[in-house]
């Protein structure tokens, strides 16, 4: 029946209780969240008090001294689970002094009820609990005022739930107190506690909810958070990489113009000056910029060159190759990134070599990908390594790693890759590059 406390549904009510008890467990193991544990603690105290209504007086003597404790050390519980899940010390830290008073107090006071049976017995018990009850009351109300404050549903769950538990609680201690006979209108007032509970249980559940959605809408804001300053520190790395222009190019170049009015051959230096100024402005045109169409990068990396083939003595040949189908405006590159291999190639390929020198570069189409391939007929990477080493010289290809750095950056979380290969053989000597990259930047 509805008004008797050993009728099914106040049995669901209290499996209910230990069951999210339980749940609440759980939930603080899993993520080792306080604010669980407190809840769990909570439901525990009051399942455990309410056990008291089936026992038939089997543990009457026990209850005499844990009944009232079993109440303080829940409502302890539930203040610091409010504390935690309202953030109070965050967000009203003035007040949060006293919540955390008013914690401590009322768990010591649980103790000290036990005590007070111990000494002077039940009466005074419920004497003392009757003094407390008016104080908890109105430290309760001013502390939901003070909640107000504090933007966000999750608070209205948190005062409608306990200010429903609490106002029904203590109407059913009132009532009790006042009817001996503990029936009220052919009801037990406890069982204004028992829908307390319920009420409570079912406002934490939907502020439990939706602090798991504020949780993910965070978790999922931050995570956007992180892609966008990831994507800030990799165009910072890009940045400063492509500022990264081999001195030597420009001291080289520098010598070159010096050397053709040395020998009064003032058509090839103003030749030379017209085609390094040119370079020079379109590098910094571009110095600014992370990636660069395709085509604009070759009709610069033609500029380097041309003026390599001017400088070197013999020159050198350089054939391009593109598959056909391949829209040169819609790929986009990191400015120059093919110019320190084929830097690369001259300096320490063609350095020593008498004969035929020859620089291809060809680009192919692989559905989803740009395959390009610098081959060079120098005297290989063994030889050029030997000779160097013989030598001992200093100078180091400067830029290979930070031009792959910055493909790599470019395409972060998918396959890039970039292999240097010496393909020498009985007949002929000469170094690949292979460059693979994605067509579309994620």
């Amino acid at each position: 029946m509805l008004f008797e406390l050993s009728s099914e549904l106040y049995a669901w009510i209290r499996g209910g209780l230990l069951f999210a008890a339980l749940y609440s467990f759980i939930f603080f193991i899993l993520n080792k969240r306080k604010q669980y544990l407190y809840y769990s603690l909570f439901l525990l105290c009051f399942f455990l008090y309410y056990l008291k209504n089936i026992s038939n007086g089997r543990f009457d003597l026990i209850y005499e001294y844990i009944n009232y404790p079993l109440l303080l050390l829940g409502l302890a519980s539930y203040i610091a689970f409010g504390r935690d899940v309202l953030e109070t010390k965050k967000k009203i830290p003035e007040w949060d002094r006293m919540i955390v008073l008013a914690m401590r107090f009322t768990f010591i006071i649980a103790f000290v009820f036990i005590g007070i049976q111990f000494f002077f017995g039940h009466n005074y018990q419920e004497r003392a609990f009757i003094f407390l009850m008016p104080i908890i009351a109105v430290f309760s109300v001013l502390t939901y005022f003070v909640l107000t404050k504090i933007e966000g549903k999750h608070v209205t769950y948190f005062i409608i739930g306990s200010v429903s538990y609490l106002t029904l609680a203590i109407a059913a201690y009132l009532l009790k107190m006042a009817f001996d006979n503990e029936h009220f209108m052919g009801m037990q007032p406890k069982l204004l506690m028992y829908f307390g509970a319920l009420i409570e249980m079912l406002m934490t559940a939907l502020l439990i909810g939706n602090k798991l959605k504020t949780y993910e809408k965070n978790k999922i804001k931050i995570e956007k958070e992180l892609i966008i300053k990831t994507k800030e520190m990799n165009d910072l790395k890009m940045t400063v990489l492509q500022t990264q222009m081999d001195p030597h190019f420009l001291y080289n170049s520098l010598n070159s113009i010096n050397n053709f009015v040395l020998q009064h051959d003032k058509e090839k230096a103003s030749d030379y000056i017209t085609k390094f100024s040119r370079l020079i402005r379109e590098v910094l045109k571009n110095s600014t910029s992370l990636t660069i169409p395709l085509e604009d990068d070759l009709g610069i990396l033609g500029l380097y060159i041309k003026l390599e083939q001017m400088r070197m003595i013999g020159g050198f040949d350089y054939v391009v190759t593109i598959d056909e189908g391949i829209n040169l405006r819609d790929i986009q590159v990191p400015p120059l990134f093919m110019q320190p291999y084929i830097e690369n190639a001259i300096w320490h390929g063609f350095n020593t070599k008498k004969d035929y020198k020859r620089i291809s570069l060809s680009i192919y189409d692989e559905e989803d990908n740009i395959r390009c391939e610098i081959i060079d007929n120098g005297v290989g990477i063994k030889e050029s390594q030997a000779k160097r080493a013989k030598y001992k010289s200093d100078r180091k290809p400067f830029g290979l790693k930070a031009s792959e750095d910055r493909i790599k950056l470019l395409h972060e979380n998918q396959k890039v890759y970039v292999i240097i290969e010496d393909i020498s053989d009985h007949n002929n000597t000469g170094t690949k590059v292979t460059i693979k990259f994605p067509k579309k930047i994620l």
